[in-house]
């Protein structure tokens, strides 16, 4: 497997993310990057990003988070961010990146965390939660699912999805922007675009849309539907904060509220504002649940 590595010269000077970089390998050999911020013996906040964002995303929350003494990690998922980029689409599927990020949990051993995960983070951060329950105090899912191929996906999935592979300059800045409700600056959408010198180290961010598991056939799948099994009997806290201004997952905390024993009682929000990447937009109300989820722990 071909893989590139961004120049470091790309992530200088973002504005709002001076955070000390990390690595760790996974796979077979791959490099992987998250930010390690906040005190060592605090409680740990993994907060997951998705398509086609970074731990970039997250740098206000990270902030917050672990100015009141939590130990905030947030990995780049592989083909992303500060992580290194398998050069190739078909280097990529859901149950290879669900097998990264496992070797990166173990790799951080952490006890009693809390996970935050949209979009793609939470298809791959919801399977870890299933797998590793003992690692986990509870959840907090926005703007996410863990799809097992059923039903009809969204017509904006659907378009989007048409535009990931169809395009051909893919814009990573300008589909953040499209999908936030505040007018990112320009140093901010040129952070987004900052892991990708050029086309070729897009194949991740390509290709992630076509990976979600649309019908029963698809890698993942069989996966997902035994997660859900593990989910459904998940007792600890599990609390839903998606976005009003989300065409792609409305509606999808009703499945967690229903199924999850855990998300019984919590209180749940949608956020006014919040467009889907609502880290972006509403990252302060984010951060508030979230401390308010870890202190009735």
């Amino acid at each position: 497997m071909k893989a590139l590595r961004t120049p470091d010269i790309r992530f200088e000077n973002l504005p709002d993310y001076d955070f000390a970089p990390n690595y760790c390998e996974v796979g077979t050999g791959l490099r992987l990057h998250y930010v390690d911020a906040g005190p060592k013996d605090g409680r740990t906040i993994i907060l997951m990003h998705g398509e086609p964002s970074w731990s970039y995303l997250y740098r206000f929350m990270i902030g917050t988070l672990s100015e009141v003494g939590y130990r905030v990690l947030a990995p780049d998922l592989i083909g992303f961010g500060k992580s290194d980029k398998p050069a190739e689409t078909s280097d990529y599927s859901y149950t290879k990146h669900v097998g990264w990020m496992q070797d990166w949990l173990d790799q951080m051993d952490v006890k009693g965390a809390v996970l935050f995960c949209q979009d793609w983070g939470g298809l791959i951060g919801l399977r870890l939660v299933a797998d590793n329950p003992e690692r986990f105090a509870a959840v907090m899912a926005g703007n996410t699912g863990l799809p097992i191929g059923k039903g009809k996906p969204s017509e904006a999935f659907l378009k989007w999805q048409k535009f990931s592979q169809s395009i051909p300059v893919f814009p990573t800045g300008q589909i953040l922007q499209g999908a936030t409700v505040r007018d990112l600056g320009e140093a901010e959408i040129a952070a987004y675009d900052a892991p990708y010198p050029d086309e070729s180290y897009k194949a991740g961010a390509r290709i992630f849309p076509a990976l979600v598991p649309t019908n029963p056939s698809m890698d993942g799948v069989a996966d997902n539907i035994e997660a859900w099994k593990v989910l459904k009997t998940w007792d600890k806290p599990f609390l839903t904060a998606f976005s009003d201004q989300d065409p792609v997952t409305k509606g999808g905390e009703k499945i967690f509220q229903k199924l999850v024993p855990g998300a019984k009682g919590q209180p749940h929000a949608i956020l006014k504002g919040g467009g889907h990447f609502l880290q972006e937009d509403v990252h302060a109300e984010l951060s508030e649940m979230l401390i308010g989820l870890c202190e009735g722990l």
